[in-house]
């Protein structure tokens, strides 16, 4: 089967598309800038990458456009669009109600709508990728996967926010977490390469990438995560904060803040741009660094010394610890700063190896030296690829079920 895995932003459609059960990448792509005046199609398939500039006044047409540079009649992907088996959707916020991946009917858009308020920049323009997905293939399976989910078993203790009981019963308030898609397919990973069953693992999952959390992962199973009601909370990110005294915002609005400013202070101006002053991008923070430049410098020790602060508290948390699993784009390619973030953690169990980090670079593979009790590995993410799993498994049984097997 088939299976287009889409992940719609506000101006953009990720793409990708799989044969499952094979779980080979037959194409991927991205159309970006849509509404704008220089949006593009980027596509690569067969090892060959394309870049055209076209006209995409909006996510209808930009799926379209997806759509289009998959199926042709001369097309070597698929010659209709109709070979297209299932259609996932990377939809960021489930609420409290969806605890998996599921069959999208019309009960599950209103309720993706109704938690726009708990994610108004994603869960629309999730939203809109699966209506403009249904438009064009209206008899094809179109399945939503939550990032959310996987956090779904986090104990009350732990989603609860210590603010008035009102505050959850009547609007929700409450840690969800995100990246949940990720934190998922690098933990079942690591339970694999430790040959273990994937409700047999306690590990620290770090997501390390512009957006950054972290999550301890019990039996297989979220049981705290650094991201909260919304991205902004935990780890230092690319230009979200992460925590801080949310007196400061109270302070701030006495000084003529208004919520707007603060809103983009926190979400847009902090974090690694905001204390280097340079960059949001950790690349050029480090060379910025190595050429001298003290705020770049402090970013980096201020990003890294958040990290082992989540990583003690969860080893606390979980009791037992198997693993520590770094991915993204910082996590799977940055080896110096995975260094910092490791070092001397010996009284977590985990004890590096040099040699092995230098060399794990875009690829899996164990970092930790050989008599480490507690293993550190890297594990490239593939959200894509869980999506499309997920997607394959209901898609499939919805097709038994029809066919009466």
């Amino acid at each position: 089967m088939e299976v287009l895995v889409v992940n719609c932003g506000s101006s953009s459609i990720k793409f990708q598309l799989d044969q499952m059960p094979q779980g080979r990448t037959l194409a991927k792509g991205l159309v970006e800038r849509i509404g704008e005046d220089n949006a593009s199609l980027h596509l690569e398939h067969n090892g060959q990458q394309s870049r055209r500039h076209c006209a995409v006044a909006n996510h209808h047409q930009g799926m379209d456009l997806v759509l289009d540079s998959l199926a042709s009649p001369d097309s070597p992907l698929l010659s209709d669009i109709r070979q297209i088996g299932a259609v996932g959707h990377r939809v960021v916020h489930g609420g409290e109600k969806f605890t998996g991946s599921v069959l999208i009917d019309q009960e599950v858009e209103d309720s993706i709508e109704r938690y726009a308020d708990l994610a108004p920049l994603h869960n629309p323009p999730n939203l809109t990728g699966i209506r403009a997905a249904r438009r064009r293939l209206p008899d094809t399976p179109q399945v939503a996967c939550f990032d959310t989910a996987f956090h779904t078993t986090i104990p009350r203790m732990a989603y609860l926010y210590a603010l008035p009981y009102e505050l959850y019963e009547r609007y929700g308030i409450r840690r969800y977490g995100f990246h949940g898609t990720s934190h998922r397919w690098v933990a079942r990973r690591a339970a694999a390469r430790l040959g273990r069953d994937k409700y047999d693992i306690h590990c620290i999952t770090c997501h390390l990438g512009n957006g950054c959390s972290m999550t301890a992962v019990n039996n297989g199973r979220s049981i705290d995560t650094s991201m909260g009601l919304t991205p902004l909370e935990g780890l230092v990110m690319g230009t979200r904060s992460g925590d801080f005294d949310p007196a400061i915002l109270f302070y701030l609005t006495e000084k003529g803040y208004s919520i707007d400013q603060l809103n983009s202070l926190c979400n847009k101006q902090s974090g690694l741009l905001g204390i280097s002053g340079c960059s949001n991008d950790m690349r050029t923070i480090t060379q910025k660094a190595d050429q001298g430049d003290e705020r770049a410098r402090l970013a980096i020790d201020i990003f890294c010394y958040r990290i082992r602060k989540y990583l003690g508290a969860y080893a606390v948390v979980l009791g037992r610890l198997d693993a520590v699993v770094l991915t993204g784009g910082i996590g799977e390619n940055a080896p110096r700063l995975r260094a910092q973030i490791l070092q001397d953690l010996e009284i977590l169990g985990v004890v590096l190896d040099p040699a092995l980090n230098e060399a794990t670079v875009q690829r899996e593979g164990e970092i930790s030296a050989a008599g480490s009790r507690v293993k550190a590995l890297v594990i490239p993410t593939n959200e894509e690829g869980a999506i499309a799993a997920d997607t394959y498994e209901i898609a499939n049984q919805l097709k038994n079920h029809r066919a009466g097997t």
